[in-house]
């Protein structure tokens, strides 16, 4: 009897910014890798996960939202989300259904023909849109250009997740495992552990801080013969006026943020996490390519 080869390859996940690609691959994966805010260029790296499957193997590039961007940060961020796709074997293009977003699809249809690579159209948050509006959106996208296939989903409840995950694998080439089964994500614990800082500071402090802030951590480490794990961090803003909102009145805001950042690194490494966080201004660091690299981007 014939055995069914087994495929892998490289998927990025694009979008626009905020049409739910981080909560996508968080599904998938079934852990929390990539943070998650309602504020656009929430996901600033390429951040990449795997899904191990008997028949496959699939690496995730998921991937800031690419749009027009004018700024340094903004500049470097479509950047890495370009060469992702470049990199990658398949790409999932994810829209947001109910919102229509003119001018960054129009970007992206540019993007993945310039690229040749094959694109699934991933049709997101049709949980909230009527029914009867479904079907004419996918024909529309369908004369747009030619997808491998277009899937409607609800990243957020996983409705039809699995069809989607079934169409990627039809459309990956042969090829064998590229990781090994407990490998999961390439970025480590300390990157994860500064992006769920940085995501609290999002969900903590709403419309109060633009997405200009960004997470340094300077401590990472496992106490000697401790479950204890001490964590320190800097969170940057570009304006005097941000730091004491983020501070928060008697220091509030920041405890109420490192509290919540702290439950969440804690799940991660399956530990206790003693964590101290600052908070620091760097005057206009978005616009500057030097701190922009200093950041990590």
């Amino acid at each position: 009897m014939k055995s069914t080869p087994f495929k892998s390859g490289f998927i990025s996940i694009i979008g626009a910014p905020n049409v739910g690609k981080s909560t996508l691959l968080n599904r998938i994966l079934g852990q929390k890798i990539a943070i998650t805010s309602a504020k656009p260029q929430t996901t600033r790296n390429r951040i990449m996960g795997v899904r191990h499957l008997p028949e496959a193997q699939l690496i995730f590039l998921d991937t800031p939202g690419i749009h027009r961007a004018k700024g340094a940060l903004n500049k470097r961020i479509v950047d890495i989300a370009v060469r992702a796709l470049k990199d990658a074997n398949l790409a999932v293009l994810m829209i947001d259904g109910p919102r229509r977003d003119d001018g960054s699809e129009a970007m992206l249809l540019e993007v993945i023909a310039e690229s040749g690579v094959p694109v699934i159209l991933a049709m997101n948050k049709v949980d909230s849109m009527e029914k009867t509006a479904v079907l004419p959106l996918i024909d529309k996208w369908r004369q747009a250009y030619s997808f491998q296939s277009i899937v409607p989903i609800s990243a957020l409840t996983g409705s039809q997740v699995d069809l989607l995950l079934q169409e990627m694998v039809n459309s990956l080439p042969e090829g064998p495992p590229y990781y090994p089964e407990e490998t999961f994500t390439d970025v480590s614990q300390r990157f994860v552990a500064s992006e769920l800082i940085r995501e609290k500071v999002f969900r903590c402090t709403g419309e109060e801080i633009p997405y200009a802030v960004a997470v340094v951590v300077g401590t990472f480490r496992q106490r000697p013969e401790s479950d204890i794990t001490d964590v320190a961090a800097t969170i940057y803003v570009e304006k005097a006026s941000q730091k004491p909102i983020i501070i928060g009145r008697k220091g509030r805001m920041l405890k109420r943020i490192g509290e919540q950042a702290r439950k969440d690194i804690e799940e991660m490494i399956d530990g206790k996490v003693y964590l101290q966080l600052w908070v620091q201004v760097r005057k206009n660091w978005t616009k500057d390519e030097k701190m922009v690299r200093r950041f990590g981007y």
